[in-house]
């Protein structure tokens, strides 16, 4: 079985997926073959040199006409936030099975009539699934393995914090990323969804309810002459630059109940100086606590407090082991894996559900559940952070 794939954008995340894409198969024995047929970009020329260089077979300007040609079974969706929607409804309307970046959209109410086109294509055996990657990292999945297993009895804390510093310069540009109207929201969409659903992943526990701040610190920023990925360089002649306005968070901080009991914390930071990609979860249970560290990601920090008091304290596991998550497919004990092959899990876990008639998790459903936490910090940050309870997920399947 062959699975040919259409991939909408080239940039960070596109070569992020075309790596996964070229190695997945190369890596894991899977009931279907993913066959990069067709990537699409706004720019002819570099589009098409985003094919000849990532390894797709060849390249279009149009996405309408990628989501609806014959010869096209998934549909990859890799553009900024103010896309998303359009894209992937429109592939679902045509039967292409749908992997799209996370958040899932901008808004709410974009994200429940994704999801509810979603639940209408499930009927008919057509599959989607939102990239929340880390969860594909064998430490997070071993995380949530330990807390599934009772190791650490009853959650009651969860401690989660996102921190880069990429945008601390205020002469940094105004790339999209800092414009709502293209992405939505700033760190909190950005960085802040990953931990969200990342906490919620190993704990089993939603968000029920939360109480935020949210800060722009740098609230007006030089128009950028072109960018891509985090970097960028400034319009005009570097000493009088054209300038437009910030639209989105720089930092959201916020408190929250989980619906298991559980008390948390989360962080989300653009502006976290010398902290380049700082992903770090801490879980407290009743019985134990583990840590997980994205700068240290073969790792766990595991304390288990059922041991004798004189040997307690908290132990390092190196998550190599054939027999932890996805790691048999790799290298001997103890040889370590790194960022990018958190996608190429993505892809093994997508295309295995796809070709094996099973639907894929994070579904738009549950990314849907993570739109609605985001929704619920906006709220809370705007009414001088009183408390906002998380709107159910509640999803009725639309033609």
């Amino acid at each position: 079985m062959q699975l040919r794939v259409g991939m909408v954008g080239y940039a960070f995340m596109g070569a992020a997926h075309s790596q996964a894409w070229r190695t997945v198969n190369r890596v894991f024995d899977l009931p279907a073959r993913a066959r990069m047929a067709l990537i699409c970009g706004r720019d002819a020329g570099k589009v098409s040199e985003a094919a000849d260089r990532l390894g797709w077979d060849t390249s279009t300007t149009d996405w309408r006409d990628l989501v609806t040609r014959d010869d096209i079974d998934v549909v990859d969706v890799c553009t900024p936030g103010d896309s998303h929607a359009e894209i992937a409804l429109a592939a679902l309307a045509a039967g292409k099975h749908v992997l799209c970046e996370k958040p899932l959209a901008n808004t709410v109410s974009e994200a429940r009539a994704m999801a509810a086109a979603a639940a209408a294509a499930q009927a008919v055996g057509v599959r989607s699934m939102c990239g929340f990657n880390y969860r594909r990292v064998p430490a997070v999945a071993m995380m949530r393995q330990l807390i599934a297993d009772g190791r650490l009895g009853v959650v009651r804390h969860v401690r989660a914090t996102y921190l880069q510093d990429w945008i601390v310069d205020p002469q940094f540009p105004l790339v999209w990323r800092l414009q709502k109207d293209r992405a939505g929201s700033g760190a909190l969409g950005d960085i802040g969804a990953h931990i969200i659903d990342l906490t919620q992943f190993v704990t089993g526990q939603l968000i029920s309810g939360v109480s935020a701040v949210t800060e722009t610190f740098v609230r007006e920023r030089p128009l950028p002459a072109g960018s891509s990925g985090l970097a960028a360089s400034v319009d005009g002649d570097g000493h009088h630059p054209s300038v437009g306005p910030v639209t989105v968070d720089d930092a959201a901080v916020f408190v929250a109940r989980l619906d298991g009991g559980a008390l948390a914390t989360y962080e989300a930071s653009r502006f976290a100086t010398g902290r380049k990609n700082a992903l770090r979860v801490e879980i407290n249970g009743s019985l134990g606590s583990v840590v997980f560290d994205l700068e240290r990601l073969n790792e766990l920090e595991f304390y288990d407090a059922t041991r004798p008091t004189a040997e307690q304290g908290f132990s390092r596991i190196l998550v190599t082991e054939g027999e932890h998550p996805y790691m048999s497919a790799w290298w001997p004990p103890g040889h370590i894996i790194g960022y990018e092959h958190s996608f190429t899990h993505q892809m093994r876990d997508f295309i295995e559900a796809v070709a094996t008639g099973v639907d894929p998790t994070p579904s738009f459903s549950d990314a849907l559940q993570v739109q609605l936490v985001l929704d619920a910090v906006t709220r809370s940050a705007e009414l001088g952070s009183s408390w906002a309870d998380v709107e159910p997920a509640l999803v009725t399947a639309t033609a």
